[in-house]
């Protein structure tokens, strides 16, 4: 008899060996041209700032974007489950997840708003 993790082990050497051949053949096969436009960092299309490259402050928008993505994210996964077994769960399951919800969800855009996340110039 056969370790019942074998097909999980498979299927990941299959999509590492996948991710080595993609990223060879694109070294080998894709275009080589360099710029100095590729070389500086991606800031969402802005222009970066000569102040974050003097150790300057450097807009927080961009990490309040990442933020949000996440906790929307994590409320999702998190949401997943309970939305399967809600039938079986009880009241408290109902109260825990309201309290998640609070916490994850308006106590995290009070803090983006507070600190102008929605607001894109």
């Amino acid at each position: 008899m056969t370790n019942p993790y074998t097909p999980m082990l498979i299927l990941v050497a299959l999509g590492a060996g996948f991710v080595i051949f993609s990223v060879g053949l694109a070294q080998i096969v894709g275009p080589k041209r360099y710029n100095r436009a590729k070389a500086e960092a991606y800031e969402c299309g802005i222009q970066p700032s000569p102040q974050a490259a003097e150790g300057g402050r450097f807009p927080i928008k961009y990490y309040l974007t990442a933020m949000l993505f996440i906790i929307f994210d994590i409320e999702a996964v998190f949401l997943y489950p309970y939305a399967v077994a809600f039938d079986q769960l009880g009241l408290f399951t109902l109260l825990a997840m309201f309290l998640f919800l609070l916490n994850a969800f308006f106590i995290a855009d009070a803090y983006v708003w507070k600190r102008g996340g929605f607001e894109w110039d």
